[in-house]
């Protein structure tokens, strides 16, 4: 009976991570966890899943070190377990993105439709907030900015945007962010606001690649 070498037995370990992202309810599931730690029922009511079977996902992703768990109560909290998993994210929308005609023809079918214009660095953003020279816009629900926003951001979620549209100063120009550099919510955001005359583009991603760049970040709904 043969045994694996050391560099075969790291490589199967590997493959068991990579066969466990192989599924695109949890990578919508660690898009979620990666605004901040969250309860199963909240990720599930999120991703549109049962609380079962959006247990069972992130069950499969604690064994192989994607997440982690905390308990509160009665309350099972999930987190990522490294912020390196957002790196590994971006490496396979970035392959997709080259490589896999689909995902190039949803991109300019969706995504460049409502949004063509070049996105704002996030060097740029943060330059921009500390001269108070940008209305920042996040538009993601009320609990997720309360995990972790911009500073300075003004949180309406998408669904209350069109009602509050006199809350935002039309002098001044708009970056809108959300979860991610392809998170709908902010897309469905520049198409509404610019229909309207607002001056406005996105980030160039989301919160959490803001989060792992080292930027600052507050947390706390005011």
């Amino acid at each position: 009976m043969s045994t694996l070498g050391p560099k075969q037995a790291l490589f199967e370990q590997f493959a068991a991570i990579a066969k466990t992202l192989g599924h695109g309810h949890r990578l919508e599931l660690l898009e979620q966890l990666a605004q901040g730690g969250r309860s199963v029922e909240v990720l599930a009511d999120r991703t549109g899943l049962s609380v079962a079977n959006a247990s069972q996902h992130l069950q499969q992703m604690k064994r192989v070190g994607l997440v982690t768990t905390k308990r509160h109560g009665k309350f099972v909290y999930y987190s990522l377990a490294d912020d390196g998993i957002l790196d590994v994210l971006t490496a396979l929308r970035r392959i997709a993105e080259r490589n896999v005609a689909e995902v190039e023809r949803i991109v300019r079918g969706y995504f460049d439709k409502r949004d063509g214009l070049e996105p704002v660095s996030r060097k740029e953003l943060l330059k921009r907030i500390r001269a108070r020279a940008v209305t920042v816009l996040d538009v993601r629900p009320p609990d997720e900015f309360a995990l972790g926003h911009l500073p300075g951001a003004v949180n309406i979620p998408l669904r209350a945007l069109k009602a509050r549209l006199a809350d935002l100063d039309p002098t001044q120009e708009i970056v809108a962010y959300c979860r991610g550099e392809y998170c709908v919510l902010s897309f469905e955001a520049v198409a509404l606001l610019r229909a309207r005359g607002f001056k406005v583009r996105r980030l160039e991603d989301g919160l959490p690649e803001w989060r792992a760049a080292g930027m600052p970040v507050v947390t706390g709904s005011a």
